[in-house]
């Protein structure tokens, strides 16, 4: 078969493409993208192509023929999330599938970080340089918390969010799950359209991991916002698109909302002074969330044992369409 690979990659991580996948040919892109978030070029070679891997034009699929597999090298796919090429995939029986499994325990971890941080008043606190006994010290430990008995929302509830679920459990901690459609085998309550009001009126934690599209733009605007409960706190590893950064920025400033911890923005960076920068109550991380070491091989690796799924005719991992 022919494999279509537009995914920058390391030397050792290129070996294990090549050793897994010999008796094939491959074909690399002479322009492959770096990121999700870089648009990918067309390349007349997809059109020879069996399989693609990488972050492959989703217009130049179209010109494909011979395409019957589709394995992207990231979590998100919104490029692809179109009614068109869902319709495009239906037609062609066109397998699709994405690296979720590879991000689901950074992804996790990251939120988890961010979680402790925020119980455990970490930015304040190491930030300061007080004496026992003193006011700032007493506010730091009185407000100091260990989790216990507190309620997360989670909305987007995929892979990262159940790891999530799976490190939070030894905390005692209650969970919810918003997702359009309840699929019957999520391992937590699911709350499904307008029953979000209430579940972002009980939560104590909201967790974004929804991923972009036109219907998730801007889910978190003013109004949704202000049903969040009164002093809790919101976190974003999704996308930064499904969150309107300035209706964010107010609800920070008037204390709807306790703190917010994102590593998601829209745009990527924001720009210098922007509003969420200036808040002591709004902490920014750089899109870090799926760091890994050695995260190219991890993902050539995701990518071969679906790739022997493939050849044999089994189930596909993470397969979205």
């Amino acid at each position: 078969m022919n494999i279509f690979v537009d995914l920058e990659m390391p030397a050792d991580a290129l070996e294990i493409l090549r050793a897994e996948t010999a008796g094939h040919q491959l074909f690399f892109s002479k322009t492959p993208t770096a990121s999700i978030l870089v648009k990918a070029e067309p390349d007349p070679q997809l059109a020879t192509a069996d399989i693609a891997f990488g972050q492959p034009d989703p217009q130049a699929v179209a010109s494909a023929p011979r395409l019957k597999w589709i394995h992207v090298s990231s979590s998100g796919y919104t490029r692809y999330d179109t009614p068109q090429f869902r319709a495009l995939a239906a037609e062609r029986r066109l397998a699709f599938t994405n690296s979720a499994g590879v991000y689901q325990e950074a992804c996790a971890v990251h939120a988890l970080s961010f979680m402790l941080a925020q119980a455990r008043n970490l930015p304040a606190a190491l930030s300061a340089r007080v004496a026992n006994a003193t006011p700032v010290w007493n506010q730091l430990r009185g407000t100091s918390s260990t989790l216990r008995g507190e309620t997360v929302l989670i909305l987007g509830y995929g892979s990262i969010g159940r790891r999530l679920v799976e490190l939070l459990q030894p905390f005692g901690m209650s969970f919810l799950a918003y997702r359009r459609t309840a699929r019957g085998d999520e391992n937590i309550p699911v709350v499904t359209g307008n029953q979000l009001t209430d579940a972002l009126h009980r939560a104590d934690h909201v967790i974004n991991i929804l991923p972009e599209s036109a219907e998730t733009k801007n889910f978190f605007d003013a109004a949704r916002l202000a049903a969040i409960k009164p002093g809790a706190v919101f976190y974003n590893i999704g996308r930064g698109a499904t969150v309107d950064q300035d209706a964010l920025a107010g609800a920070l400033r008037s204390g709807q909302l306790k703190s917010a911890w994102l590593d998601v923005t829209d745009p990527e960076p924001l720009p210098d002074r922007h509003p969420l920068y200036l808040l002591s109550n709004c902490h920014i991380t750089p899109h870090l969330a799926g760091g890994q070491p050695r995260e190219a091989e991890a993902l050539v690796r995701h990518f071969v044992a679906n790739f022997q799924r493939f050849v044999h005719h089994e189930p596909l991992l993470d397969r979205v369409m």
